[in-house]
């Protein structure tokens, strides 16, 4: 049965997994997509965390260069900060002061600009691969008679998917990154303080987002339920009329019936495990690259702190942060991704169940 299955987009993503992290976790080059439906424990999780490991150890020393730069950076700053407290506060002191905190600056900003760029790409890839993967499975609930869960899944998710896409790009990561640029800016700088406006618009994001996860998942799981049980009553109405109005065979068209409505369960179920897989790849690599730049400006200021100028350690500490909230959101989106799945397996398990 898994043979037959058009799973051609599908594929397209299990292939672009192969070439970007296949080097890390064996399995994705040597099994197919269709073994992974057969058999979703051909992957296993020991596998699956050594490569994350050999992937962490990786991004540390490919990042090396920016550790280097930032420590170079902060030293020189702070020979210079020690030159102006020392000798008179000559103009080119200044300048080439001013220079190295611009030079920073660009560097921090560059890497927090880079790690919402991973968190979105992230994003857009786990919506694209769950809008391909939705037909089929609502193909195979449709054929287990589950209509209504069709008629409600379809549009719901495929809208609720776009918006999350939308509000994450076009309107929680800019304000995040204006709040970060504001806060960098009023570490730097003694005369333009705008700590209160960035805190303002780092709540709103992280707040609109929380309030958005919540309404999905309610919107989802409430509803999914409801026409579960919906069509449960309609397929159990439905085996008593043939079972005892069709004679002769009315029990063995039941049986049959049975019996095709559980292979198709158990490969709605094995195509959902291995979407959630899929799903946990995707968004676990770039979550890899984000915490690896935190914790290096997170190093960075933790090793300086007793050298460098007090305004550049808070900056670097506090983009660490902000690449945390970026995390965060990342997070959160799978996390909503993950379980839209699990939603939508457990409650298309509900009419079998009643039936």
């Amino acid at each position: 049965m898994a043979e037959s299955l058009h799973i051609d987009e599908l594929q397209q993503f299990w292939q672009e997994l192969a070439e970007d992290y296949g080097p890390y976790i064996s399995e994705l080059r040597s099994k197919s997509l269709i073994d992974l439906i057969k058999d979703p424990d051909q992957i296993s999780i020991v596998s699956v965390i050594k490569g994350i490991l050999t992937y962490l150890l990786y991004e540390i020393i490919t990042n090396g260069k920016l550790l280097g730069t930032l420590i170079v950076l902060t030293i020189f700053a702070s020979i210079l900060q020690t030159l102006l407290t020392a000798f008179e506060k000559s103009t080119i002191n200044k300048i080439a002061n001013f220079v190295i905190l611009l030079v920073l600056l660009y560097i921090t900003l560059e890497t927090f600009y880079l790690a919402i760029t991973y968190a979105k790409d992230a994003i857009e890839v786990m919506s694209s691969f769950i809008i391909a993967l939705f037909p089929l499975m609502l193909g195979i609930i449709a054929s287990l008679g589950q209509f209504t869960q069709v008629a409600f899944f379809h549009p719901i998710i495929i809208l609720l998917i776009h918006f999350s896409g939308l509000l994450l790009s076009k309107f929680i990561f800019p304000l995040l990154y204006i709040s970060a640029l504001l806060v960098v800016i009023s570490e730097l700088n003694d005369q333009f303080k705008v700590t209160h406006l960035a805190q303002l618009f780092r709540t709103i994001s992280l707040t609109v987002l929380g309030i958005y996860l919540s309404i999905f998942l309610t919107i989802l799981s409430i509803q999914g339920v409801a026409s579960g049980i919906q069509d449960g009553v309609a397929l159990k109405t439905t085996k008593f009329i043939a079972g005892n109005f069709i004679p002769v065979i009315g029990n063995t068209l039941t049986d049959a019936a049975d019996t095709i409505l559980s292979a198709g369960l158990l490969l709605k179920n094995a195509i959902g495990i291995v979407g959630l897989i899929i799903i946990v790849l995707y968004a676990g690599f770039p979550a890899i690259k984000i915490m690896v730049l935190s914790f290096i400006f997170k190093l960075v200021a933790g090793l300086l702190q007793p050298l460098a100028p007090t305004p550049i350690i808070n900056t670097l500490h506090t983009m660490s942060q902000y690449m945390l909230y970026i995390l965060a959101c990342l997070f959160g989106i799978t996390f909503t991704f993950f379980l839209t799945i699990v939603i939508i397996v457990a409650a298309s398990n509900i009419p079998i169940l009643l039936r």
